[in-house]
């Protein structure tokens, strides 16, 4: 018997559409999922976004305020797609009213942010997700099984990359994520969450670092108006950009093995450039998001000169097989969410994790810390 689960998403920006879209999408791909996403409410607090929202997608009801949203009965899950600085107070007033949370990450300003969160969710017995979606590529899935059956013999390096150029613009404006206050960091809690997630999704903990980051936009102009995803704004008041365009980070594992995690949200001609190359003592593996069913792997007993092989993952390879019947047909970002909200719903279905949590939110957060302390400190940090 297929049970609904009331949902809210709290922030309507183009994540809030994401997250969306893919309760909607859930059931036509896992339709053996037990529970039904049920759209009860929206919440946002820009005039008009939330009843645009109810009218496009079929929410019961809107609010402007996400504290209705805690003591609504007929909720019970939220999605939280609100902006950085609001994540540590809405995330745990939700899990102290037992609501599961699926949380955008990365999940507050500060590891102590994250910690509250996951602290509350935990405390509440509640399943709390978080969105760390390119772990849920099925070629990084593939990838990991590779690096776990030691098939590549033993990791000795890995370098992460995640480039784009959404604040390339000059005339960019200066909005909530280039604030300290209301963003934190800059491109280490945009980009270099994704890239610490992913590394140590792969490799195991990371226990030591040194980083260096720069901006290289010190200036933008403020906004006249509300804004969604990276809106241009020009004849605006200059303001100063307070966090960073650029982190370069070297990474030291548990394992024995070296790491490079570089991210840069300035980076002209470059659209979602993200990505890893991972080589062990036998072979390698390499990913790019841009080519996202793919893998290169390089295997074998060579050593020198041995060749790469394009690998195009199928069904069998994670949740390939809920959206497409065959290898090399392509999938596509939003699937990504998909996967995200059908594991968060089933860790509610089951009442046992699925998926990215808050401890792994925790993890991530302590490794942005940890950047922000060695760059301060111009040392090596070790992380706890």
């Amino acid at each position: 018997m297929v049970s609904t689960l009331g949902v809210a998403v709290v922030g309507f920006g183009w994540m809030g559409r994401v997250h969306t879209q893919a309760y909607a999408r859930v059931p036509h791909h896992f339709p053996q999922l037990g529970v039904r996403p049920r759209l009860v409410t929206v919440a946002e607090e820009v005039p008009g976004r939330a009843e645009e929202a109810a009218a496009q997608f079929g929410f019961a009801s809107t609010t402007r305020d996400w504290r209705e949203v805690v003591s609504d009965p007929r909720i019970q899950a939220v999605s939280i797609t609100a902006p950085n600085f609001l994540h540590r107070e809405i995330g745990v007033a939700m899990a102290e009213a037992g609501k599961h949370i699926w949380i955008e990450k990365p999940v507050g300003l500060t590891a102590e942010d994250a910690g509250a969160v996951a602290g509350a969710v935990a405390k509440a017995g509640v399943q709390g997700a978080v969105g760390f979606n390119y772990r849920n590529a099925p070629a990084v899935e593939t990838a990991r099984a590779l690096i776990a059956s030691g098939e590549l013999g033993t990791v000795t390096h890995v370098r992460v990359r995640l480039f784009s150029d959404y604040a390339a613009h000059p005339d960019g404006a200066l909005t909530w994520r280039y604030e300290k206050e209301r963003g934190g960091s800059g491109v280490l809690g945009d980009l270099a969450s994704h890239g610490a997630d992913l590394a140590r999704h792969l490799l195991g903990d990371i226990t030591s670092l040194t980083a260096d980051t720069a901006t290289f936009i010190p200036e933008r102009a403020r906004p006249t108006g509300a804004t969604t995803g990276h809106t241009l704004a020009t004849g605006g008041e200059l303001g100063p950009v307070e966090n960073e365009d650029y982190v370069n980070c070297l990474l030291r594992f548990a394992s024995g093995a070296r790491g490079v995690l570089e991210a840069c949200r300035v980076s002209v001609g470059e659209q979602n450039n993200y990505g890893f190359e991972i080589h062990g003592t036998k072979g390698a593996v390499f990913w790019d998001f841009r080519r996202m069913n793919e893998l290169g792997v390089s295997r074998g007993t060579s050593y020198q000169d041995q060749p790469v092989s394009t690998v195009y993952v199928g069904p069998g390879a994670g949740e390939y097989g809920a959206f497409q019947p065959g290898a090399a047909t392509s999938m596509g970002y939003d699937d990504l969410k998909v996967i995200e909200a059908y594991r968060f719903l089933r860790s509610v279905a089951e009442g046992k994790p699925y998926g990215a949590t808050l401890d792994d939110a925790v993890h991530s957060a302590a490794v942005l810390d940890a950047m922000t302390r060695s760059v301060e400190s111009g040392t090596w940090v070790t992380l706890e």
